[in-house]
């Protein structure tokens, strides 16, 4: 679970340090106090896309750091395939400081990771449910998420979605080759010339360079003859004086005489000497590059030549050598394939009707384990809903064929009936806000057993909703947090008051500056706050009693 979350610069907190218990902690304030910064800086720390904006203002920089105890095993495993260090006492410390110029520095128990790295641990960690998941009931096209997490269908999906970009891959295959035979018959005229021409060029991968680097010898042959030969001259000397390599004999000669009085001028004569013997081999060296730098013009009239045929290649084929020999692999496997493409499409079409009847028969599977899974949601939707005083509420799930999709051959859609004799029509057209939030807490609850995350955050999923309704949400919630660390934020008096820890966000205006901060509440702070919610005043006698009388009801219940 969440244990303690630091934030540090991230927008108008300019340092928080909470800490979260087990079971149902809340979170209240009044309207821009920065309830949604704490979700934001909870989304940054998951890895979460973010933006340089959230940083405080006149700071370089921001940070989050999020402590969590007793993590699960799949959490644990998640790690290890990372790289990242696990503590033995299955506690987890993830860090991320956010820069100005877009850096990102990400820690995971002390190790450096990365933003992906963080995203992929999170998945296991926090579920951040808000009134932005309601937008997924109002998208019939996602409806089948929810039906495919009652049934398990994961794996199933993905060897359906395996099986289907199969088809589809086989299919473009056929579709390349069912052309007219004129098409047919310019395609292979266009092929045949580009192998031709490639294959006349007989090219080989480095060529270019090693014409370049020639053709530059024999542009500066002057210059380098006469380096060369003014080498060669210092080496081995001239008419009217000696080289330095008869100036070396001598200089031996003249150490080994001193040698007879000095002992130690010997070894100098010695290395001496042989620098005398490697100046006279660079002479035969020498004499071999000049002999390299011979040339005539012919030889440069075929480097310009080869030069500006490849030149040429390479702006139809490919920069480089290499890029064009790809291009005539390319071309040529094309080839073959038109050539002989009524056997290749024959081939293609089996495939195709093996593959078709792979994919048909996962979808059909899919489909069955749809309906099945979708009959049991149904009636637990509707016990949900009865209790989240939506008795009268009729829920189903629809099923229509449809061609092979990425998602199956099911186009899912939920429909609800509201009122008693009314016929059910789809949800997206008719469900208000209220209904979406109670129909998403009660597939929440449907759900839980099959989200193995160990933290639940409800961000005003209760918008909309009021009265007895959200007496039932709390309790809805409250009954949730028995199982699993949940988190809510709320503006609803009913919810706050089952809350087994509270915790108060407000701002302040100092200097020119405003700061957030983040308490957590007595049970006298809790009774204040919860009157302030009622009716906006925190000393008003009725409304305090009211809060009394809502903790009361709250504190008997659990």
């Amino acid at each position: 679970m969440l244990a303690n979350l630091k934030i540090e610069n991230i927008a108008i907190i300019e340092y928080a340090s909470i800490d979260f218990e087990k079971n149902f902690n809340c979170m209240t304030g009044e309207t821009g106090a920065g309830k949604s910064i704490v979700i934001d800086s909870i989304n940054a720390v998951l890895g979460e896309k973010t933006s340089r904006e959230l940083i405080r203002t006149g700071e370089s920089k921001a940070s989050v750091t999020a402590f969590f105890t007793d993590i699960s095993e799949i959490t644990k495993n998640t790690l290890d395939e990372l790289g990242l260090p696990c503590e033995e006492d299955s506690s987890l410390l993830i860090s991320r400081v956010m820069t100005k110029d877009g850096r990102n520095l990400c820690k995971v128990n002390g190790a450096a990771a990365t933003v992906s790295m963080l995203k992929t641990i999170g998945l296991h960690l926090i579920n951040i449910h808000g009134q932005a998941d309601n937008q997924e009931l109002m998208s019939p096209e996602r409806h089948y998420a929810f039906i495919d997490a009652v049934a398990g269908n994961d794996k199933l999906l993905a060897a359906y979605t395996e099986s289907y970009n199969k088809l589809l891959s086989v299919k473009a295959e056929i579709k390349k080759l069912t052309v007219d035979e004129a098409m047919k018959a310019r395609q292979i005229d266009l092929l045949s010339y580009q192998i031709d021409e490639l294959t006349k060029a007989d090219l080989h991968i480095g060529e270019q360079e090693e014409l370049l680097a020639r053709r530059k010898i024999i542009n500066n042959s002057q210059k380098l003859a006469t380096a060369l030969n003014e080498a060669y001259t210092a080496i081995a000397g001239g008419e009217e004086f000696s080289g330095a390599t008869a100036m070396l004999f001598d200089a031996a000669k003249a150490l080994s005489a001193a040698a007879e009085y000095l002992p130690d001028a010997a070894a100098m004569a010695d290395s001496v000497q042989d620098m005398a013997y490697t100046l006279d081999a660079y002479q035969s060296d020498i004499n071999a590059l000049s002999d390299d730098s011979v040339f005539d013009e012919r030889e440069l009239a075929d480097i310009e030549e080869r030069l500006d045929l490849i030149y040429r290649l390479s702006k139809k084929y490919g920069e480089t050598e290499e890029e064009m020999l790809i291009f005539l692999d390319k071309a040529q496997e094309e080839l073959h394939n038109i050539t002989y493409s009524d056997e290749l499409l024959a081939q293609l079409n089996a495939q195709y009707e093996q593959v078709e009847a792979e994919t048909l028969a996962l979808a059909q599977e899919l489909s069955k384990s749809r309906k099945t899974a979708a009959k049991e949601f149904a009636e637990k939707i509707q016990q949900e809903l009865s209790f989240l005083d939506m008795p009268e509420t009729v829920f189903s799930v629809r099923f229509s064929e449809i061609p092979f999709s990425e998602t199956g051959i099911d186009e899912v859609e939920f429909y609800i009936s509201a009122n008693r004799g009314e016929a059910p029509k789809p949800l997206a057209k008719i469900a208000s806000g209220g209904e979406l939030s109670r129909i998403m807490l009660a597939m929440k609850s449907v759900l839980a057993d099959k989200d193995d995350t160990d933290t639940l955050i409800f961000d005003e999923i209760d918008a909309g909703v009021s009265g007895r309704a959200a007496g039932k949400i709390a309790r809805k919630i409250n009954e949730v947090s028995r199982h699993r660390q949940v988190i809510c934020i709320t503006h609803l008096p009913a919810i706050a008051a089952f809350a087994d820890h509270h915790m108060l966000i407000s701002k302040a205006a100092k200097g020119e500056k405003t700061y957030t901060s983040v308490v957590p509440l007595d049970e006298v702070g809790r009774t204040a706050e919860i009157a302030r919610i009622i009716g906006g005043n925190t000393e008003d006698r009725i409304h305090l009693e009211s809060a009394k009388l809502l903790l009361k009801e709250a504190a008997e219940y659990k």
